[in-house]
C-alpha cells in the first residue's frame, strides 16, 4: 500500500503544485474562472498557499503518516469547497474539482492503509 500511496500522493502533489503556481502567477485560465464564479481576488494568494500546503503535506506524508493523512483530508475539503463554489455559481464544469477530490480520497485511504 505504501508504494501505491507514494505514486498517487506524489502525482497529486505535482498537480497541486502546478495549479498553485498557475494561481501565483495569475494565469488567465485559472483566475478567469475564479473571478467568473465570484471568488474575490484577495483570496487568490490564500488559495494558492492552501494548494501548496497540500502538496508539501502529501510529500511529507511519505515520512510521517499523520501529516499525509491531514494533508489528504485538507485536499478533499479544498476541492469539496471548489465543487460547492461551482454549484453556487451555476457553473457545472466541475469535473476537475470532483476528480481531484476523489483522488484525494483515494490518497487518504492508501495512506491510512499503509500506516
Amino acid at each position: 500500500m505504501f508504494i501505491a500511496y507514494s505514486i498517487t500522493g506524489v502525482l497529486l502533489a505535482i498537480v497541486l503544485s502546478i495549479s498553485a503556481m498557475m494561481l501565483f502567477t495569475r494565469q488567465e485560465q485559472v483566475t478567469g474562472d475564479l473571478i467568473r464564479m465570484g471568488v474575490p481576488e484577495a483570496w487568490f494568494l490564500r488559495l494558492a498557499l492552501l494548494k501548496l500546503a497540500g502538496a508539501v503535506g502529501l510529500l511529507a506524508g511519505l515520512a510521517v503518516p499523520l501529516i499525509g493523512i491531514a494533508a489528504a483530508i485538507g485536499v478533499i475539503l479544498y476541492f469539496a469547497g471548489a465543487v460547492i463554489t461551482h454549484l453556487r455559481a451555476r457553473d457545472y464544469a466541475l469535473a476537475p474539482a470532483v476528480v481531484l477530490a476523489l483522488v484525494g480520497a483515494v490518497v487518504l485511504g492508501l495512506r491510512i492503509a499503509a500506516a
